[in-house]
């Protein structure tokens, strides 16, 4: 008998749900002046640490300032409009340098806009597809690993701004690039050191003595002052790029060709696979910060959307950035809104006062992005996972080192695959299957004539019964295939007890029905007791149908049975 679902109730949830934008659910909650005034304070207070940023980050990433402010205004603007987080801030962030950087060396700034542009279209897929929620299946000795991995690799690519360097050539890869600077060491200017050693030092004193002070702006501005008042002899933002203009580009598409689209898929998966994590993860962040839950699905669809409109406006890739949700949170924002105004500001400042960023020192972006780096690895779990499990520390060191000396996609796949195998060895071992002619003892008594009996009912000597506990899937097979072999001689009545298994895959239904057919074979009856409706379909191969296997509700059915066969 089916039950009656309650009225209203809905099992699936419909698209409405799923997609509907969360600016959507706040203006249908009543948003009223007082959350303008306080969205707009808070997207004030966001924009005030996103402008340094950005511009730090596109350096970072071997890009030109404006690239980062472009993709924080059209990116972030679109994130906030269309996401399933209210309090998503989205924009590039510090995870991509690497990425970005390594892009742009083997394709140039056109390959990584192409690369964009694909990488959006993956993320709307994922998103239609529903594919969000598998997002956290990724294990977490993996996401601190290729985190780590990341924060390393910003720290290498800050070495040449930080110590004031002349390269006449960085390669893009890890190793190289480590060798390049080691040879560059000479050049160093002491200057340059002083003023970085200024930069950080001002960021990390400012956010311990005065935390509600925009730490990052205060940094970049004092150090831009010193540099123009002392007339330092330091590389600036206009020495390396020139004079910025004030302005948008217009929207164009980047050129391109099926051997270009073959040549950058590698590099736009690995940005759509990171953008989704980053974005996915800083909603999480966003949710414990502020009690709410964010749509997953939504959200990156919503990322798809930003990434292909950055890319068509000479921007760079962009997802959630999870400081600037969190100061958007700490700001009092109260919706969607304040990333729409955070990327309103940046605007007004690339139209108005863009020609300024001339004169910032690279040694301060420099200095933001050591902290920025230093702040993304989280050096107490990296160092908890080192002692908790051997198997986890290998998990963890192969995508820390993978990402850092391979590239991203590298490491965390690979990472992904131990850390299934690890799953799966954990699953197989930890599947019981007892039984025998006499089962364990806290299932099996005698009667008072010495004959086994389970659960209170005497068992005839030819009748055994077996219980598998646990998911049976093809990591288990080969274990419990191992017990039942040791069934030598066949018994009148084989019964196997399924009520403790949850799961059973193709594999492991394929080694019962040989197992079955051995039997068959010896005119042993098999009973099935206790077998899920899910686990049922799993059973439906020949050997498992018909006469071959009885299925009953339990055990204790299956004995009864057996005994009225016997009488």
């Amino acid at each position: 008998m089916n039950a009656t679902a309650p009225a209203g109730h809905r099992s699936h949830p419909t698209f409405a749900d799923l997609y509907t934008p969360k600016l959507v659910t706040v203006l249908r909650e009543g948003y009223g002046l007082d959350g303008l005034r306080a969205d707009a304070l808070a997207g004030l207070t966001v924009a005030i640490v996103a402008l340094p940023l950005s511009m730090a980050i596109a350096i970072g990433a071997g890009l030109g300032p404006e690239r980062g402010l472009y993709a924080a205004i059209v990116g972030g603007f679109l994130i906030s409009l269309l996401g399933g987080s209210r309090f998503q801030i989205g924009g590039p962030a510090a995870a991509f340098i690497g990425l970005v950087a390594l892009t742009v060396q083997r394709h140039g700034y056109d390959g990584l806009i192409l690369a964009t542009l694909m990488a959006g279209l993956l993320l709307l897929v994922i998103g239609f597809l529903r594919l969000g929620t598998y997002i956290k299946y990724i294990p977490y000795p993996v996401t601190v690993g290729f985190t780590a991995g990341i924060a390393v690799i910003i720290l290498i690519t800050q070495i040449r701004d930080l110590f004031g360097l002349t390269l006449t050539n960085e390669p893009p890869e890890t190793l190289h690039k480590i060798e390049s600077v080691w040879h560059a060491l000479g050049t160093f200017k002491p200057v340059t050191v002083g003023l970085s050693i200024f930069s950080v030092a001002a960021i990390v004193l400012l956010k311990r003595w005065r935390p509600e002070w925009p730490n990052l702006l205060i940094a970049v501005v004092a150090a831009t002052l010193i540099t123009f008042v002392f007339g330092l002899d330091v590389e600036t933002i206009g020495s390396r790029f020139g004079t910025i203009q004030s302005g948008m580009p217009a929207p164009h598409l980047p050129p391109f060709s099926i051997e270009k689209i073959r040549a950058v898929a590698p590099d736009a998966l690995a940005i759509a696979i990171l953008g989704a994590i980053e974005s996915l993860l800083s909603a999480v962040v966003a949710d414990g910060m502020s009690g709410r839950r964010h749509r997953s699905n939504s959200e990156l669809v919503a990322q798809g959307v930003g990434n292909i409109a950055a890319s068509i406006s000479g921007g760079m890739p962009v997802t959630g950035t999870i400081a600037r949700t969190a100061t958007n949170i700490r700001a009092g924002a109260r919706g969607p809104v304040a990333g729409i105004m955070h990327s309103l500001y940046l605007l007004i400042f690339v139209l108005v006062a863009m020609p300024l960023v001339a004169y910032i020192p690279l040694a301060a972006l420099a200095g933001v992005l050591v902290v920025v780096a230093w702040g993304m690895a989280d050096k107490t779990e990296f160092a908890l996972l080192l002692r908790t499990s051997i198997a986890d520390a290998v998990v963890l060191l192969a995508t820390f080192l993978l990402t850092i000396f391979v590239d991203l996609l590298t490491g965390i796949g690979v990472g992904v695959v131990l850390g299934a195998f690890l799953f799966m060895h954990r699953m197989a071992e930890a599947i019981d299957v007892r039984g025998g002619a006499r089962f364990v003892r806290e299932d099996v008594s005698d009667d008072e004539n010495g004959r086994p009996s389970y659960r209170g009912k005497t068992m005839p000597g030819d009748v055994m019964v077996y219980r598998i506990s646990g998911a049976f899937f093809f990591g288990a097979t080969a274990r419990v295939n191992q017990i039942l072999d040791r069934v030598v001689h066949a018994p009148r009545v084989f019964i196997l007890d399924f009520s403790d298994v949850p799961f059973i895959d193709i594999t492991a239904a394929a080694a019962l029905e040989r197992f079955v057919q051995r039997l068959h074979k010896a005119h042993t009856r098999v009973y099935f007791a206790g077998v899920r409706p899910d686990v049922r379909r799993a059973f439906g191969l020949p050997g498992l149908r018909g006469r071959s296997v009885r299925y009953v509700p339990s055990v204790e059915k299956a004995l009864e049975i057996a005994q009225k066969r016997a009488a």
